[in-house]
């Protein structure tokens, strides 16, 4: 597992018990998964040597953080190891620009974006959808890192002038609340579908979790179907949080995160 934070500690305490030995790529030696007992090796996610040493006599290299380098990650798939989710399906969950519109493209609802990189553009998006909006680093972000929100066309010509790339902006939603379902897929297609959980943000970040969450049952199975489907599509393998945000017109996908997630 690349990543030895909480979530490799808790995947350490499923695998004593079905018997699967996890050794895990840890930045430092007390890292919360090697204090749990996982096997080590140190370095770094951003290091082919480190992934390389970590993968090497490994089953099934895997994750709990999404900060290896999907270039990186392609060339240890290019060397014979096996990664569970792969490459491509892992740029969904680090590549928030790439993920909206590979769901788009495949049919699922995700909200209104763009890609932006000059004033313009930003005011032809306001123009069409109103102020404020959200503006996310397609990369890098998560825990609500990287994500703004700007009032009017001066405040993001200066976050424009801040970040290298595009902008991704969509429109500040009306929520009901966020919503996640955890699914988890193995490698021959087969599913299971968790209950979904009602997750509660503040100051950009999870602060409680709630499950089963508060909802109709319809727009819980309707959450779980979605979920599903855009697990199956994506051809993710492992386990998989699909994050979601109930809106006054439906259900539309957040993110991604493939992989062990606080919501489950």
């Amino acid at each position: 597992m690349v990543g030895a934070g909480q979530l490799a500690r808790m995947t350490q305490r499923a695998a004593i018990d079905l018997g699967v030995e996890l050794r895990v790529l840890a930045t430092d030696p007390e890292d919360s998964a090697v204090r749990a007992g996982a096997r080590v090796r140190t370095g770094r996610p951003d290091d082919l040597d480190a992934l390389r040493a970590l993968a090497t006599g490994a089953d099934v290299v895997t994750f709990d953080h999404e900060h290896a380098s999907g270039a990186l990650l392609g060339l240890l798939e290019d060397e014979g190891f096996r990664l569970a989710p792969s490459a491509d399906a892992k740029r969904l969950a680090q590549d928030k620009l790439h993920a909206r519109t590979r769901l788009q493209e495949l049919g699922f609802p995700v909200p209104a974006f763009a890609a932006v990189t000059a004033r313009d553009e930003v005011e032809r998006f306001a123009a069409a959808h109103g102020w404020p909006l959200v503006a996310k680093a397609p990369t890098g972000g998560y825990d609500g890192r990287g994500v703004t929100i700007v009032g009017d066309a001066d405040a993001a010509a200066a976050l424009l002038e801040e970040v290298p790339g595009p902008l991704l902006l969509e429109p500040l939603l009306e929520l009901d609340r966020e919503l996640a379902v955890l699914v988890a897929r193995s490698a021959s297609g087969e599913c299971a579908v968790y209950a979904v959980a009602e997750t509660v943000q503040r100051d950009a970040m999870c602060r409680e979790v709630l499950v089963p969450a508060p909802i109709e049952p319809a727009l819980a199975a309707e959450a779980q179907r979605l979920a599903q489907a855009v697990v199956v599509a994506a051809g993710a393998v492992g386990v998989v949080a699909v994050e979601l945000f109930a809106t006054p017109d439906g259900l539309v996908i957040n993110e991604l995160a493939l992989r062990p997630h606080n919501s489950g």
